[in-house]
């Protein structure tokens, strides 16, 4: 017997359970998402308006900043769209080509975040380690051609992926327990052996997320040793604290990553509620968080906040 997928040209749709074990609170619980949301799509433009309207920001650090603004920015609108609307609607059906495209989503701007912040260590790197040759080694032009190559390279991994995933059948109950199309829980409604594409979603998280920290880490060690030699301790505090921000929302995006990627996979004996909100904390808590971050710690950024009500609405002149 064919799969129901498979036996007509429009493959079944599935079901977004919300979150298992606490339908009934369903409503208080989309509280604080719908906050968040709001407060990525508010911080997120902001960044991205000050940087766009403010000249002293058209720099290749400001640049990779708004490149995760964008991503974040994409990040929250896949997903939390979707899953208010399971939340206060109860519209819980998804198509069957509307999940994997938000799925594809999810994890090719992971791939390409991973990119951007692996970008911006050597971003800092330059700055700090070859001052004098930093105009010349990050040109506008090529902070653009960076981007694309992150774009193109997260777009490269994921699509075998998303063809290996499509051609499953899924014949089985096609109740996602979960508030997104989360890949695992997906993949475990197919009634195919999916050994392959485990196979591959592993190899390539662990080359990409592997290889990205390594040189991260590479990259802050040269920076960290360029430091300590300084003469002057104000100096080195100075050339640290424009790392800072950069490092808090490396830790945040590599960790909570890691901590909702291993819950998925092995579910330590906790409630499936909690291996579902760690996983939607994890897609709507480092958007919201990294404008705060960048204009918190980074001065440029928050001058050029500061900036925008007199950039957007110049005074005319007196005559």
């Amino acid at each position: 017997m064919s799969a129901p997928n498979q036996s007509s040209t429009t493959p079944l749709p599935f079901l977004l359970m919300g979150i298992p074990g606490l339908e009934d609170a369903h409503t208080w619980i989309s509280i604080p998402f719908c906050f968040m949301y709001i407060t990525a799509l508010l911080g997120n433009s902001t960044v991205l308006l000050a940087v766009r309207l403010d000249k002293t920001l058209h720099e290749p650090m400001y640049y990779f900043i708004s490149m995760l603004a964008v991503i974040d920015l994409i990040f929250t609108t896949a997903v939390v769209p979707k899953m208010l609307s399971v939340f206060w609607l109860g519209s819980r059906q998804i198509a069957f080509w509307a999940c994997f495209t938000q799925m594809f989503f999810i994890h090719m701007f992971t791939a390409v975040e991973s990119g951007v912040l692996l970008a911006m260590s050597f971003d800092r790197y330059v700055a700090i380690c070859n001052p004098l040759r930093y105009i010349t080694i990050l040109t506008n032009a090529r902070t653009v051609q960076i981007g694309l190559l992150s774009l193109a390279r997260g777009a490269a991994v994921m699509t075998p992926l998303m063809c290996l995933l499509t051609s499953l059948p899924y014949c089985r109950d096609r109740a996602i327990p979960h508030s997104y199309c989360e890949h695992m829980a997906v993949v475990e409604l197919a009634c195919a052996d999916p050994s392959l594409s485990h196979l591959y979603s592993i190899v390539v998280a662990t080359l990409l997320v592997g290889t990205d920290s390594v040189f991260i880490a590479f990259s802050y060690g040269m920076i960290l040793r360029s430091v300590l030699r300084l003469p002057s301790r104000g100096v080195r505090l100075k050339s640290l604290s424009t790392c800072g921000s950069h490092l808090s929302v490396i830790l945040l995006f590599y960790t909570g990553g890691l901590l909702s990627m291993y819950l998925q996979m092995f579910s330590l004996g906790l409630a499936p509620h909690t291996r579902v909100l760690v996983a939607d904390f994890y897609l709507t808590v480092p958007p919201m968080l990294n404008p705060l971050i960048y204009g918190m710690k980074t001065k440029q950024i928050r001058d050029g906040i500061f900036r925008l009500p007199a950039l957007c609405c110049p005074s005319k002149s007196m005559f």
